[in-house]
């Protein structure tokens, strides 16, 4: 009998113990998802001012926690963005700062974007130091799996997704990569850069590009994996899922809940990527889409008892697109913003951020905290209780919280952008400078904006304010250091010019 009772005694003991090994105690390190849409506008959400797309499960991320209405991406465009957010660098530091494409679009011939450098210090990389178990659901863009940039040598214990971004311009691929290897799904290759021929395409010429796994599924369902073994924490997951990034391509069943709200024709491929029959149905429902994955991610956060003890945080890699049957006037994508993706003014790189920890950051709160990507290994690193490493952001970490009265603020923010013919902005207090089309002229003139009086960028005050622009040039040439890949150098003739 007396072992009998010890038996019993030992059994709910270990049950006793494992039951709380499963909840959150306070002083444990919190979980974190990082979850990073691609191409999505500022204003392409309820919560930030959307009328025609329905987004409730983002809506209500903003409402359970805290909106920011003036938060930036590193850069434009999708890999340096990456790269910046990962590494904590502006764009006159980092490693990567365009989308430098190598390979082609086919199968046989994929070889990715320009590698991440193995010296390299990643928020992943930082994570790991304090015991975290590292995920990556998503679209790298970072190098290639036999390279020094695959996410399992920048600090991943696990990695599902795409790496070479071209591959991304199809949501129906005939394969994605796990952990180094390759995955095959279950369509083959196709050209969805192909076009239709309007006076001839019919049903099933659209419907050829459909497929029968729709990638962020798939992302959706090895997140889901890794939360459920990964449990017991603490975690990180980054979630860099590949929507709306065109081609516009999405589930039937989500297409359908829009058509016959828009009046809408055809989209036959004559500005890249898939056609579709629907193409402001397709986009609305990729967007809906998102904001579903993201209500799943909350569900099994609270179904595991791990919703008190996880931190999300959800944006954008750049604004809005302008090509493949996107029309960002139609849903004013940027919220009345000039610019869109791989522009430096404000759609392209002002960015929706949301972040949700109940009984850490108090619902319902919105900040006007000037703010960018690549603090996010600062605000990590304290979160973490671990030094800070070498890094152009500073800890967000206290607007979060609540503790406004000790958040530090940037002097200015610097971006860079050697693509789309050369451009530069800096964002310093209200005052926004822009230079732009710099490769072609290296003396263009600073444009100069009041964001609190002219948040559309429509005048350019620089006449009239020759000290701020004075400021600005002295800025350039402090936050400037030569990039490694000469094809992203275009700042130092602008200094030059300058005669500074």
């Amino acid at each position: 009998m007396r072992l009998l009772n010890l038996f019993l005694l030992t059994l709910a003991i270990t049950h006793f113990a494992m039951a709380q090994q499963a909840k959150p105690s306070p002083g444990r390190l919190p979980n974190i998802i990082y979850i990073y849409a691609d191409d999505l506008g500022y204003g392409e959400l309820g919560c930030y001012g959307q009328q025609k797309i329905k987004t409730p499960n983002l809506d209500r991320l903003a409402k359970e926690g805290i909106r920011f209405t003036q938060h930036y991406t590193g850069t434009p465009v999708c890999a340096p963005a990456r790269a910046m957010l990962m590494t904590g660098k502006h764009a006159g530091h980092s490693a990567i700062r365009g989308n430098f494409e190598l390979g082609t679009f086919r199968d046989d011939e994929e070889r990715g974007q320009m590698p991440l450098p193995a010296n390299e210090f990643t928020v992943a990389e930082l994570l790991k130091q304090r015991g975290y178990a590292t995920a990556l659901t998503g679209k790298w863009g970072m190098g290639m799996n036999n390279t020094e940039g695959t996410p399992s040598k920048q600090g991943f214990d696990y990695y599902y997704g795409y790496l070479d971004q071209k591959q991304a311009h199809n949501l129906y691929p005939s394969h994605l990569w796990e952990n180094d290897r390759w995955d095959t799904l279950a369509q083959p290759w196709q050209d969805v850069h192909r076009k239709l021929d309007p006076a001839t395409a019919t049903d099933a010429d659209f419907d050829s590009f459909k497929g029968k796994e729709y990638a962020p599924s798939k992302m959706t369902e090895k997140a889901l994996a890794f939360i459920e073994r990964s449990k017991n924490g603490p975690f990180f997951l980054y979630m860099p899922y590949t929507i709306p990034h065109v081609s516009l391509q999405a589930p039937d069943e989500y297409v359908k809940k829009y058509i016959g709200q828009f009046d809408e024709k055809p989209y036959y491929g004559e500005k890249g990527y898939a056609s579709t029959k629907y193409p402001l149905s397709t986009y609305a429902a990729m967007v809906t889409f998102l904001d579903d994955q993201v209500g799943i991610i909350l569900d099994k956060l609270r179904d595991s008892g791990l919703d008190g003890n996880t931190i999300v945080m959800f944006s954008s890699d750049n604004g809005a697109t302008f090509n493949g049957g996107v029309n960002p006037q139609f849903f004013n994508s940027v919220a009345g913003l000039r610019g869109l993706k791989m522009d430096v003014y404000e759609g392209g790189i002002r960015e929706p951020f949301i972040a949700r920890w109940p009984g850490k950051i108090k619902p319902s709160r919105v900040s006007d905290h000037i703010s960018a990507q690549f603090d996010l290994l600062a605000t990590l690193a304290e979160l973490t209780g671990q030094a800070t490493p070498p890094t152009d952001g500073i800890s967000f970490l206290p607007e979060l919280l609540g503790q406004t009265n000790r958040q530090q603020k940037h002097p200015y923010l610097y971006f860079e952008y050697p693509e789309k013919g050369g451009q530069i902005a800096i964002r310093m207090g209200d005052w926004k400078g822009v230079k732009t089309d710099l490769r072609k002229n290296p003396a263009n003139p600073w444009q100069l904006f009041n964001l609190k009086t002219d948040r559309g960028e429509t005048t350019d005050l620089a006449a009239k304010h020759p000290d701020i622009v004075k400021k600005l040039d002295g800025i350039v040439k402090k936050e400037h250091q030569e990039p490694a890949n000469a094809a992203w150098q275009f700042v130092l003739p602008v200094i030059a010019a300058s005669g500074k």
